[in-house]
């Protein structure tokens, strides 16, 4: 491979890399409204892992679980007491600036058809 090449592939090299490392910034307050209630996202990003809490008025605040980033997607899950019973909400996600649009599912006997969210960026 002569010089050129090799400075070109390296390039690409870190080209690519950088479009795998780039993730949209979640980190701060979102308001979402579902069945009427208010809920309020509290995301802070550490590179591509996301935490924080999900405060839903009905059902109180849940810890964001296994959350991640990965450039415009973004997805975690909550634990909730449904029907006497611990279960899994799937929130998986889009942003688009200010903006996240979420499909929320819940896993096992409370599973019913997925609802959709959409979040935006309190002032």
């Amino acid at each position: 491979m002569n010089k050129i090449s090799k400075t070109m592939a390296i390039g690409l090299a870190f080209l690519l890399a950088a479009f795998t490392v780039w993730a949209a910034d979640v980190s701060g307050k979102w308001i979402a409204n579902a069945a009427g209630a208010e809920l309020t996202l509290e995301l802070k990003m550490d590179g591509a892992q996301v935490t924080g809490t999900l405060n839903n008025p009905q059902a109180g605040p849940a810890e964001i679980k296994e959350g991640k980033i990965e450039g415009d997607a973004i997805s975690f899950h909550v634990v909730r007491t449904i029907n006497n019973a611990e279960t899994k909400v799937n929130w998986k996600g889009t942003v688009a600036g200010e903006e996240i649009k979420f499909t929320r599912q819940a896993e096992g006997a409370a599973a019913g058809p997925a609802t959709e969210i959409i979040a935006k960026r309190a002032p």
